[in-house]
């Protein structure tokens, strides 16, 4: 976790606060000309605020010149201020430097402070850490705060001094308690850490809260971010978004796209999408690469915009292009699909790869099925298993699952059906609907576990509720066999139903054979009609030889009443043909019934979840910096 403590560089210059003067301008001007250090001094700084006077630089320098070649100390300071920072004068830094040391061996505290930094940062001298130490520690026992901040951070660094986070934290508790924001900032990060004092989130809290108040970014940032993970205070997420949008509205990037995120979710304030979208666009527009990401998904759903896949792709590109896994694997996306972009699956590859290589779990288990496939690729099992192995010892429920299919079908690894089930159950646990299938096949051919109707069923149903049409129809002939549970018919006809409505052939053919045999329904030829031919139009064969033996018995002089296609007359009783393909026993293991197959690899192609800054993933693991 990077530490954001950081150094006052220089104190604002003296002379533009100074109070109102007694003298006149004509007078003061008068006593100037006549050489008086102090209206010189005085006189610069009216030139120099622009009070009384147009603002001028160059006259503030000429006279703070004068004042200071009299011995004005504060003068000699603020010449060097000028020179620092090219205000009235050229920037020079040997000059800087000069007048510095003037007023610093004079004991000014300024001075000292001021000369402390160029010596840090090596500006008109070689860069010397001990020799900014001392100059910083004779303004910081002076009580100059900004100072004492620096000097802590020199012993919190071990720069120019040994290491001593105690130390450190002596120096920022006294700038502290002047009221040094940054000083207070630090002094909370060390709480927080527990660098130097016991760790302590109250006091953490405390300290943040007075530099927050003060408007100091990062600690309104972490304000927003204890509140959030409940760290020495009760969760409360309205005053996340309270300290948030502080930070936010000052153009944190960071907090800006994690404000989106507290919209997006609706945690602290109303779920609002198009809001979202807008703190998503400051933060993206900043080149944030998680804001960028985050804005390219609201584009590819219409979340808060209207969906425009091309702008979604060049959001995806301007992260990927930081490398951000999440936008080279949402790229990738788009490119296999086609949307946004033109499809190209060398294309999709190469971004899969980039986001993989870093190891991003679900880049890892495209890349395994883009091998699998052969699409950009040349087709490899034996590399298709290792990118999804990759993904499934990530914790990707879709590698897991890919992998156990391997492992079952014996592609690109040596055939292992303990491995398979293995594999299905990690991914089973994590919600997996495929693996919750392939778990029921697994039970009901005993293959790597014991054979057992019951386990299948159960598994059977988790997917079949989970809208699986091949677990639907699988769990429906086990009602119908009364295998794994208690034979019911219209338990049955009801998976069936739930699967043939989403088109699933098997389903339709064996629900036409429920409805013309009147098994857990009403008896209605019509409707058996409807669905075989809605599966023969699908190309189901045998579906398609149902039709052929219903329209030759329709033809037999017992059945000349019977009509050919779907009616909405009230359907009789069909008659009892024996000999009959359509009387065979239907509970046989060998019929229609019970025809199922392993589920095939599936490319996990659904983008993902938006994802914002933290290290670990989510806002849940927010943290302060």
């Amino acid at each position: 976790m990077r530490r954001f403590l950081a150094l006052m560089i220089c104190a604002s210059m003296l002379l533009s606060g100074i109070p109102a003067f007694a003298d006149s301008l004509s007078e003061l001007q008068r006593k100037a000309q006549a050489g008086n250090s102090q209206a010189q001094y005085d006189l610069a700084g009216m030139y120099y605020a622009g009070r009384g006077v147009n603002q001028d630089y160059a006259a503030a320098f000429m006279w703070l010149e004068r004042a200071a070649s009299q011995g004005h100390i504060a003068a000699q300071y603020s010449v060097g201020y000028m020179y620092a920072h090219g205000e009235g004068v050229n920037r020079n830094y040997s000059e800087a430097l000069k007048w510095y040391h003037k007023a610093a061996d004079a004991g000014f505290a300024d001075a000292q402070n001021s000369l402390g930094v160029m010596y840090h940062e090596g500006l008109g001298v070689k860069q010397s850490d001990a020799e900014a130490v001392k100059w910083w520690r004779m303004a910081a026992e002076q009580g100059l705060y900004s100072a004492q901040s620096n000097l802590a951070l020199m012993y919190y660094d071990g720069k120019g001094v040994k290491q001593d986070y105690k130390e450190a934290a002596k120096w920022f508790r006294r700038a502290s308690e002047q009221g040094h924001a940054l000083a207070q900032y630090n002094l909370g990060f060390l709480y927080y850490s527990g660098d130097g004092v016991k760790k302590d989130y109250a006091e953490a809290l405390r300290w943040f809260k007075k530099a927050a108040e003060q408007g100091h970014i990062m600690a309104q940032y972490n304000m927003a971010v204890m509140y959030y993970n409940g760290q020495g205070v009760k969760q409360d997420y309205s005053e996340t978004v309270k300290w948030g949008r502080m930070a936010a509205e000052q153009g944190d990037a960071q907090m800006q796209c994690e404000l989106g995120m507290m919209y997006y979710d609706g945690k602290g304030v109303k779920q609002d999408y198009k809001e979202a979208a807008e703190w998503f666009r400051r933060a993206a527009e900043q080149g944030y690469a998680l804001a960028q990401n985050n804005l390219g998904i609201m584009h590819y759903f219409g979340d808060g915009v209207k969906q425009d896949y091309s702008e979604a792709a060049k959001w995806h590109r301007k992260a990927a292009d930081q490398s951000l896994p999440e936008a080279q694997y949402s790229l990738g996306v788009s490119y296999e699909r086609g949307e946004g972009v033109s499809q190209n699956y060398s294309e999709a590859v190469k971004l899969y790869r980039m986001a993989a290589e870093q190891g991003y779990a679900m880049a890892q288990n495209n890349l395994g099925v883009m091998y699998y496939r052969g699409r950009g690729v040349k087709q490899s099992y034996s590399e298709a298993v290792k990118w999804m192995r990759k993904a499934a010892e990530n914790g990707d429920a879709q590698g897991q699952n890919n992998t156990g299919l391997a492992y079952y079908n014996g592609e690109g690894v040596r055939r292992n059906y303990s491995e398979a089930v293995k594999w299905f159950r990690k991914s089973a646990a994590q919600g997996n609907a495929y693996a919750n299938n392939n778990l029921g096949d697994a039970y009901s051919e005993g293959k790597g576990v014991k054979q057992n109707y019951s386990e299948a069923a159960k598994f059977y149903r988790k997917a079949a509720g989970q809208g699986i049409t091949q677990s639907q129809t699988n769990l429906a002939a086990m009602y119908y066999e009364g295998r794994g549970v208690k034979q019911d018919n219209a338990e049955a006809f009801a998976w069936y139903k739930k699967a043939a409505d989403t088109g699933n052939v098997i389903a339709l053919r064996n629900l036409g054979l429920m409805y013309y045999k009147g098994e857990g329904t009403a008896p209605d030829e019509a409707k058996a009609i409807e669905c075989w031919q809605s599966a023969k139009g699908k190309g189901d064969a045998k579906s398609a030889e149902y039709l052929k033996l219903y329209e030759a018995e329709s033809k037999t002089p017992s059945r000349t009443d019977k009509p050919l296609t779907p009616s909405k007359s009230k359907p009789s009783k069909p008659a009892k043909r024996s000999s009959s393909e359509l009387a065979e026993n239907v509970r046989a293991k060998s019929s229609a019934l019970y025809e199922k197959s392993l589920d095939t690899l599936m490319v996990y192609t659904a983008l993902l979840d938006l994802e914002i800054r933290p290290s670990s993933g989510g806002l849940h693991s927010m943290s302060v910096r």
